[in-house]
């Protein structure tokens, strides 16, 4: 009987167990709050201002300039692109050939010299000045010489 007692006894104390285990703890779910959903203000849409491209030939010929004053940390490249210039950067020799008494060197220009911009040149002249600067390879210092 002692053993049966003890067998009762470690039933119960199983069952016991096993009810333990088995109870989950329920939490309480709170309710979540909806999402806030920000209003996304839509951009509007912006259509770039596209402006006319100005050749030299449709600027007026009173606007243009006829000589050019060097501010600092400017080349003949740069002031041959300007608008009122020439608009193209390759036209750098007829700036270069209409100043060869005061530019020695085409790389070396200096601020506060006034270069002659030439206003009358043949296609000619144009497309033999963009044929030198787009051909004439690396710059020496003994380009001018």
């Amino acid at each position: 009987m002692k053993v049966s007692k003890v067998l009762v006894v470690l039933i119960c104390g199983l069952f016991i167990f096993a009810a333990c285990c088995k109870k989950q703890v329920v939490k309480k779910e709170e309710p979540t709050p909806p999402a806030k959903q920000e209003k996304v203000a839509e951009k509007p849409v912006v259509k770039p201002v596209v402006k006319p491209v100005v050749k030299p030939a449709e600027v007026k010929k009173d606007t243009l300039t006829s000589s050019y004053k060097v501010k600092k940390g400017e080349c003949l490249w740069k002031i041959s692109s300007y608008k009122d210039i020439y608009s193209d950067p390759f036209m750098w020799p007829l700036i270069y050939k209409a100043n060869k008494k005061i530019i020695k060197d085409p790389d070396l220009i200096f601020p506060n010299q006034v270069l002659a911009i030439n206003r009358s040149f043949s296609p000619n002249d144009k497309a033999a000045a963009v044929k030198f600067a787009k051909t004439r390879g690396k710059w020496s210092l003994t380009d001018g010489k």
